[in-house]
């Protein structure tokens, strides 16, 4: 790899931290701004989901516009924007304002998020190379998620709130610059109109589908919202696979989900974001909350796993041409889900034998995630690279909250049924809600009811933390099973061809 190519890879990977770390930098910093801002429970929950929604709902639209108006333009464009939405949001003086630039900080999200894998696709050609960018790309977004907590604490132990935003400013401004001078300016291929009816029936669908996953999976939910929402989603994106199908130029072309590798690695991505990142929700929770571990401490851990995933990145660069997509793939997910049921043995050991597994996952996910980017971007032509990029992203997205969403309200369940704990004269309705409740009501408690109350919640934890990987494990061991069947299918046709 050239000194060009690997500057651009810092840089591109540098713009997707930026992005990444975004969807949950706020985490930390939430109790302090809310107080601050004196936001209402409301505006607290559209501070958080508002970035989430929009990414997802913008991400098909302006992927593909970088199709026609080009990768470089798309991607200094966006990061504009989000230096804009940066110095507004450190700059909110109330929850309004707050939301307004978190609205603004996704819709640059969304601009350039895309062209961070069309610049790989079109910087690097060499199959090795590709995938060890695509490697870097897939360790980042992994391990972007579960760092953004551990990044806020860092900055509010010694800054102010807005810190979390400020930080974005000198990034966004050196990678601006750079970007500018090293990132190629590669020429627009497709010609024609960009369809924005499509995109504004996918953002509304993507968008409306994604709330009601949310809506119906938090604390209280309100069903009639999330059923209405959800209808409303279903019925844009029914619209939106009519228009495809009938547009001269269509914002995705349904047709090239007839290529089996592509779908495949869509799949994939959405079962490994699915399963990455729910695991560490869940994760990140125990490390603090049962073991007691610091939220720095926490974010070492975490990281680990990305540090597996990329190692895997590069080995699989290394044999990608001579075992192919399909079979690397079910091979990596197959190691992922002995890593879960490992983890899953070793839950009550130490808590290095605990790293160990953790890192085995990391490496088979990590591995997984990024052939399946590999297949994406390989089996479409450079013309719609923005449209495979935004496919890519969108089932990232997608599965990552899915995943969250899901795991995480399964888990809240489970919790609910697995807490027993019983004392006469004492209402502890919320401490079933989740161990943080819990540990709020051991606090005004005496010594002798505390003590077994923090055992009782963290028994319960660990029992709903171990049904979760159960879910987890055989999720990724059905998809492993599949892609075996595809791949010993794709052998018999070739060995009967031959």
């Amino acid at each position: 790899m050239t000194i060009k190519k690997a500057a651009i890879l810092a840089l591109v990977s540098s713009a997707l931290f930026l992005i990444v770390i975004d969807m949950t930098v706020l985490y930390t910093a939430l109790p302090i701004l809310t107080h601050d801002l004196h936001a209402s429970a409301t505006e607290k929950l559209w501070i958080v989901n508002a970035y989430a929604l929009v990414v997802a709902g913008l991400l098909p639209g302006l992927g593909t516009l970088g199709d026609y108006v080009g990768h470089k333009r798309m991607f200094l464009t966006g990061l504009m924007i989000f230096g804009a939405a940066s110095v507004l949001a450190a700059s909110a003086t109330s929850p309004e304002m707050l939301i307004v630039a978190r609205v603004i900080l996704a819709i640059g999200a969304a601009a350039m998020m895309p062209p961070t894998l069309s610049i790989i696709k079109r910087t690097f050609i060499d199959d090795e190379e590709r995938a060890f960018a695509l490697g870097v790309w897939s360790a980042i977004t992994a391990a972007g998620a579960g760092l953004g907590p551990v990044i806020g604490g860092g900055l509010l132990a010694y800054f102010s709130w807005h810190s979390v935003f400020i930080i974005n400013i000198p990034i966004v401004i050196i990678v601006l610059i750079l970007s500018y001078l090293f990132v190629p300016n590669y020429p627009v291929q497709k010609k024609g109109r960009w369809d924005i009816i499509s995109s504004l029936q996918i953002m509304v669908g993507l968008i409306s589908v994604v709330f009601a996953i949310k809506e119906v999976t938090k604390q209280g939910p309100n069903f009639l919202l999330a059923g209405i929402t959800l209808i409303i989603g279903l019925f844009a994106m029914t619209l939106f696979i009519i228009r495809q199908s009938k547009v001269q130029q269509p914002l995705i072309n349904l047709k090239i989900f007839k290529n089996v590798h592509f779908t495949v690695g869509t799949l994939v991505a959405i079962v490994t974001a699915f399963t990455m990142m729910g695991f560490e929700y869940i994760l990140s929770q125990r490390l603090q909350l049962v073991l007691d571990l610091s939220a720095f401490q926490a974010g070492l851990i975490v990281m680990t796993m990305a540090i597996a995933s990329l190692v895997g990145a590069i080995g699989i660069g290394m044999i990608l041409t001579k075992y192919g997509t399909l079979k690397l793939q079910w091979v990596m997910l197959a190691i992922a889900w002995l890593g879960v049921v490992l983890f899953y043995w070793v839950l009550d050991g130490s808590l290095v034998i605990q790293v160990v597994t953790l890192m085995l996952v990391g490496l088979g996910l990590g591995g997984a995630m990024t052939l399946a980017s590999t297949a994406i971007m390989t089996n479409t032509s450079d013309e719609n690279s923005g449209m495979a990029a935004s496919i890519e992203e969108v089932s990232f997205e997608f599965g990552g909250s899915l995943g969250i969403a899901v795991l995480g309200g399964l888990f809240s369940m489970f919790y609910s049924l697995s807490f027993n704990f019983k004392e006469s004269g004492i209402n502890l309705t919320k401490a079933k809600d989740s161990l943080d409740e819990t540990l709020i009501q051991a606090e005004r408690q005496p010594e002798y009811i505390s003590k077994p109350l923090i055992e009782a919640g963290k028994l319960a934890f660990d029992q709903s933390f171990s049904i979760i990987m159960i879910v987890g494990s055989v999720i990724i061991g059905v998809t492993t099973i599949l892609l075996m069947l595809l791949d010993y299918k794709y052998k018999r046709q070739r060995s009967l061809i031959k």
